[in-house]
């Protein structure tokens, strides 16, 4: 008896949460402007069918390239990659959200201490917001007061060096910044110098500070664009764009340092990766599938996470079903991914299967005009 009931709990845990306790989602979708878009898309989702309502105008705003939520899901921030060559042009946007309408209202706005920003993440008890410059190769972190409003910025550090591509890596290009699991620190991938450049997080001035070693560096002309935490908060997985690889680190919280352990293709045998480059890296709600994005082949490469070895064994691939997959995300109940397919003007919705980690294209697609980005707020009964 106590074995029966030891495999049922396991077989409960590689289970999705039932859908009669499913929760209905409002999807927000950034896009670059022109072309047919005006701004932030909102969406519904249902989390039983895995499918989204026609997307409606929640806000405009120029070039809203990446969305993040506050921890108390009241808030919504947008970056408005501008730049003038003088590092003043771009923006971070506060926005109050209404979930039982998915509207969004407009708080204030703020530079973003450079050119070019295309991500921000909020630090763990949403009291500031931390911001990559893309043209100007630079970290921002703003503070964030009571009402969601966004201040001006406490702390820019600007990045230098060069890397080995010739066109895209001639300085840094910060790609994006993310606090570490426990908070403590703040990593920041850095497409223009092969590096993943770590800071200590001071909670209390909401500071950046030097951090010894400062950087991990990576192979030359690798690109580092995105890395996303594994739940157990003991690795990292970083999406090189450059080269279209995927490096899976040790991360040790005490030290403060990201270790590589082994680097795999993102692309199927025989492809060419000069005609590809990566997007997004995501890890599974249950830490036991990572996924990336690739443009060019136009798939996402899914992988299955090994404990013991710590490392990853690719799956296969599965096709976007259409261009430049900019983004994707996984819903908080893990059953569905949505693919933005930038190029191609649209959203697919794919099953996640619950035992192999595989994705299934649902058939079902939704139109939004050059999207790049979609983050999840829980809506509230109407």
């Amino acid at each position: 008896m106590q074995r029966m009931l030891f495999c049922l709990g396991l077989a409960c845990l590689t289970q999705f949460p039932s859908p009669s306790a499913a929760q209905d989602w409002w999807v927000y979708f950034g896009t670059y402007t022109g072309s047919g878009s005006r701004g932030i898309y909102v969406s519904r989702l249902d989390p039983i069918r895995g499918r989204l309502t026609p997307p409606q105008l929640a806000a405009e705003v120029p070039h809203p390239s990446f969305l993040a939520v506050h921890p108390k899901e009241m808030f919504l921030y947008s970056v408005s990659e501008l730049g003038d060559g003088k590092g003043r042009a771009g923006r971070v946007v506060a926005y109050a959200t209404d979930r039982r309408t998915g509207k969004l209202r407009q708080l204030n706005e703020q530079s973003s201490g450079g050119d070019g920003p295309c991500h921000l993440a909020l630090e763990p008890r949403g009291r500031s917001v931390f911001v990559a410059n893309y043209s100007s190769g630079s970290v921002a972190v703003l503070p964030l007061d009571r009402e969601g409003r966004v201040g001006v910025a406490k702390t820019v550090i600007a990045h230098t060096g060069s890397g080995a591509h010739p066109q895209r890596q001639r300085g840094p290009h910060a790609h994006q910044a993310i606090p570490s699991p426990d908070g403590a620190h703040v990593l920041v991938c850095d497409l223009g110098i092969d590096q993943v450049r770590v800071y200590r997080w001071q909670a209390r001035t909401g500071e950046l500070a030097p951090h010894d070693p400062s950087f991990m560096a990576l192979p030359a002309g690798s690109g580092p664009r995105h890395l996303a935490f594994h739940p157990n908060g003991r690795w990292a997985y970083v999406l090189n764009e450059l080269n279209s690889t995927l490096t899976v680190c040790r991360w040790n919280r005490r030290g403060g340092t990201l270790e590589a352990l082994a680097t795999v293709s993102t692309l199927p045998e025989g492809f060419d990766a000069a005609n590809n480059t990566t997007a997004e890296v995501a890890v599974h709600p249950s830490g036991r599938f990572v996924y990336a994005s690739n443009r060019g082949h136009d798939s996402l490469a899914m992988f299955a996470v090994d404990e013991q070895s710590e490392g990853v064994r690719l799956l296969g691939h599965v096709p976007t079903e259409g261009r430049t997959p900019r983004h994707f995300a996984i819903d908080p109940s893990g059953r569905w991914c949505l693919v933005e397919n930038q190029d191609s003007d649209q959203v697919a919705v794919f099953r996640v299967e619950a035992g192999s980690g595989r994705l299934v294209f649902t058939g079902h697609v939704i139109r939004v005009p050059r999207p790049v980005c979609a983050v999840f707020v829980p809506m509230e009964g109407r």
